[in-house]
């Protein structure tokens, strides 16, 4: 389900603006229908509260949390499942933050995440994604979305944008607290510039070399760094946004000297902040982390040459949940559980 269908459902059971503004406010913060000063019988039209109970069973429908992995760091990663039966991954942060999926798989095939492994399954439809809000709004507050789950959002880029419409309005995540991520193609800069909620920009950046970037990110838009870092400059000054630009540490990869000068050239006066992760370990990934004393080593070397440099640790290390590792680990228990199923049916029959 998109957005705007449910909108059209809304208006032809009889609703209003105001009635419509209202159910999409509900379901996005996860209240009762019965929330507020007024209650629905009186405000809303009978056609609209005959129709309700169908919608808003079909809206909770959309996902559902199968599994929870709370981090020592005060993420919480959940597995959620979607109608069909497809499961993408939400990361609620510390300090009121969520990072959200915008597609089943990837299609970008970065070589140190694992959800690119089995390529784009589907994409993952605006409903679906304020489903996730909705889902996290049920356990924490959320003032902050992030989408930089599972997918490349501007694969995706109506739905992603229909739902930072919703969350934007009616939704009330503050514009600069959407995080629109994606490792850099130029239809998002002409696009979002755009919008009417234009939300802050995350650049996958990893490395600042060229022919390095196109083995690391092998099915990205053909942009140099020094043209993403460009376009990103461009909208970081037509938005008022700083741009985040986003480093996974890898070991004897991207972290040595030759990479921090580099760094130093590419933002020098740039309206940005770095954003070094380390590398989350993956099974079957021959990448590894550097410690974290050359972490902070790297990220001090930048600030002292002028770089604004945060380096975080991605949610939820201490239970392996990296994007993708859950729902990876969900497969995998699931193939090896239809075999057994089959084993006890042949003994039963």
């Amino acid at each position: 389900m998109r957005i705007h269908e449910l909108k059209e459902r809304l208006r032809k059971a009889g609703a209003g603006p105001s009635h419509e503004q209202r159910i999409l406010r509900l379901w996005s913060h996860a209240l009762p229908r019965n929330s507020g000063r007024r209650l629905p019988a009186s405000f809303f039209p009978a056609p609209l509260m005959e129709a309700l109970p169908a919608i808003e069973a079909e809206l909770a429908g959309l996902a559902r949390v199968v599994a929870a992995h709370p981090g020592a760091d005060g993420s919480e990663r959940l597995l959620v499942a979607l109608a069909d039966g497809q499961t993408v991954e939400s990361v609620l942060l510390p300090r009121d933050g969520l990072c959200v999926s915008s597609q089943v798989g990837c299609a970008v095939g970065c070589q140190f995440c694992m959800t690119g492994r089995d390529g784009l399954l589907r994409q993952v439809g605006s409903a679906e994604i304020i489903a996730q809000v909705a889902l996290a709004r049920m356990r924490r507050p959320v003032r902050k979305v992030v989408f930089m789950g599972m997918g490349e959002p501007a694969h995706n880029m109506d739905n992603v944008l229909e739902a930072i419409e919703l969350l934007g309005t009616v939704g009330n995540v503050g514009h600069k607290n959407l995080v629109f991520s994606t490792v850099g193609d130029p239809r998002v800069f002409e696009r979002l510039a755009g919008e009417r909620v234009r939300p802050a920009l995350a650049l996958s950046l990893h490395t600042t070399k060229a022919g390095l970037r196109r083995k690391l990110l092998p099915r990205a838009p053909n942009m140099t760094p020094e043209e993403l870092v460009a376009a990103g400059e461009r909208y970081a000054r037509a938005t008022g946004y700083p741009i985040q630009y986003q480093w996974t540490l890898l070991e004897g990869v991207n972290d040595g000297q030759d990479e921090i000068d580099g760094i130093v050239r590419l933002l020098t006066g740039k309206w940005g902040v770095l954003n070094m992760i380390p590398f989350n370990a993956v099974d079957g990934v021959d990448f590894n982390r550097p410690s974290w004393e050359r972490c902070k080593q790297i990220a001090r070397t930048l600030h002292e040459r002028g770089i604004l440099t945060k380096l975080r640790q991605s949610a939820g290390q201490d239970i392996d949940g990296g994007c993708g590792q859950l729902r990876a680990r969900a497969a995998e228990v699931a193939e090896v559980a239809v075999p057994i199923r089959r084993i006890e049916e042949l003994r039963v029959s």
